[in-house]
């Protein structure tokens, strides 16, 4: 005994955390008791607080056995086996191995364990270790079902809180809307709108020296090409947001598990195991916007990153393995000619064939058959009646938005003037501040003014529509003389191309006759 180098182990975890009993000054009071009462001598103590016993890294327990590995300590106490771990192979290992091999004693109090006593207690160590691990995975299971009801009650559980919303401080497990970052969420899906990629987005955002979601978080991307505080825009960062249904005011939770209760490795859940419950907080996207971005993303996912623009990049498929077609320009012949990917990518193992066609010509036997299916199968006195009917009355209610959202942005400034000529008196604000600040603001509050009248008058004009350019749009977009990438866009869902050149057109509309 007197040649004994104690380590004293303790351990809590989150779990154990309502367990008054196991409390870390419970078991410290237990540990030194015992030491006190068989004279040992205690060398260092290990605490592990926080920590589960289902796997071994813990802070605490690795210093313990770099300490057994150095020779400092030669026996361990702790105030049951469970303490040192509820991982039964582990335990196991270290109890009937690891232990005996460094001449490492090792007491559980409570268990009546002691390793270098020949008693029944060490007999029946591994059974013990497997109840410790089968209570783990019990807590496991019920904190795993507690959190599942949750969710399915549309309680957001999560601990940090998507980017754009914060918690309730009034009820932790409700969002409200991060005013600042949710304006940065709209300029992407705006962006996004205007047939802008994912790539294109991140180094428009950056250019500007917006935060990023990192950035709030408080990690910065270690770069040299931008302000550490701001962080850079990447290409994932821009597709988690556009593709989160959580910005229509819809909860989408459990689209991650764990492996096991053992393993803090996560993995992606099927979409179709989502936990989803509609209308849970406030929509910071309307369900309208969200839905049309997401037919445009697949579309615009390269086309802006290349130097020439090709009117049906992003909508061609391979009809024979069904991956994307890719356009390229060849300098040597001048010319553009398509390529299915998964061959470029994959040719060695001649997965595919090239697909290789002349791209002008192709697009040109498209849009033939384009004009030609829409001749067949729109009639151009119903396309009349119904915009005669609507009068483009459907732009009204998005003008008056865009009228209601200047009007509440002018208010919010005339409070902040007021704001500061009250900080000015009460001498918070100097003259020359107040000044300065008030210049600004009132050239703000003047052209959201200007912008508001320019919109009433925008939508007194929507609701007439002469009937001389009824017929000039119609005729524009049954010839399709000079088709737009947004009327593309909107007439074709994909387009498939096949080795042997034959070509299926996947159209957005159905034949209803």
């Amino acid at each position: 005994m007197n040649n004994s180098k104690v380590g004293l182990y303790i351990r809590l975890s989150r779990d154990d955390g309502n367990i008054e009993s196991d409390s870390i000054v419970s078991q410290r009071s237990l540990l030194n008791q015992y030491v006190k009462e068989n004279n040992y001598n205690v060398i260092n103590e290990y605490v592990d607080d926080g920590f589960t016993g289902t796997n071994f890294d813990r802070p605490a327990f690795k210093r313990m056995i770099e300490d057994i590995e150095l020779g400092k300590i030669n026996m361990i106490i702790t105030k049951d086996m469970s303490r040192l771990g509820r991982d039964y192979i582990g335990t196991g290992e270290l109890i009937e191995k690891y232990f005996p091999n460094n001449n490492i004693r090792y007491i559980a109090i409570n268990d009546g364990i002691d390793t270098f006593i020949d008693n029944t207690s060490n007999d029946i160590a591994p059974f013990k270790a497997i109840m410790n691990d089968m209570y783990a995975k019990d807590i496991s299971k019920k904190v795993k079902t507690s959190l599942h009801s949750r969710m399915k009650d549309g309680l957001y559980v999560s601990g940090r809180c998507p980017f754009g919303y914060m918690k309730d401080p009034n009820n932790k497990n409700h969002l409200l809307i991060n005013e600042e970052q949710a304006s940065i969420v709209k300029l992407i899906f705006d962006l996004a709108l205007k047939g802008n990629t994912y790539h294109s987005i991140a180094r428009e955002l950056t250019k500007r020296k917006i935060k990023t979601p990192a950035s709030y978080y408080n990690y910065v991307w270690n770069t040299k090409c931008i302000s550490k505080k701001l962080g850079v825009w990447v290409d994932t960062t821009i597709k988690a947001i556009l593709t989160n249904q959580i910005y229509v005011g819809d909860l989408v939770q459990g689209k991650t598990k764990k492996i096991n209760y053992k393993l803090k490795k996560i993995i992606k859940t099927n979409p179709k195991d989502y936990i989803i419950v509609k209308k849970t907080h406030e929509a910071i996207i309307d369900r309208d916007t969200f839905n049309y971005v997401q037919t445009l993303l697949p579309k615009n996912v390269k086309r802006p990153e290349k130097k020439r623009f090709y009117l049906l990049d992003g909508l061609l498929y391979c009809g024979d393995c069904k991956h994307r077609i890719t356009i390229r320009y060849q300098n040597k012949t001048d010319r553009s000619y398509t390529t299915c990917d998964y061959y470029r990518t994959y040719s060695k193992y001649h997965v595919c064939t090239t697909h290789t066609n002349n791209y002008e010509k192709i697009e040109q036997v498209i849009l033939d058959n384009i004009k030609e299916v829409y001749n067949n199968y729109l009639d151009k006195n119903k396309i009349k009646e119904t915009l005669d009917s609507i009068s483009l009355e459907n732009n009204i209610p998005k003008i008056q938005k865009q009228r209601k959202n200047l009007e509440l942005i002018t208010k919010k400034l005339t409070e902040n003037l007021d704001k500061a000529y009250l900080d000015m008196l009460q001498g918070i604000l100097d003259e020359d501040q107040y000044l300065r600040i008030k210049k600004n603001l009132k050239k703000e509050i003047e052209n959201n003014q200007l912008n508001i009248d320019n919109l009433k008058n925008e939508q007194i004009n929507s609701k007439k529509i002469d009937n001389q350019k009824i017929k000039k749009y119609i005729n524009e977009f049954l010839s399709l003389e000079n088709p737009t990438r947004d009327l593309i866009i909107n007439l074709v869902e994909k387009i498939y191309i096949y080795q042997d050149k034959r070509i299926d057109i996947i159209f957005n509309f159905k034949n209803t006759t």
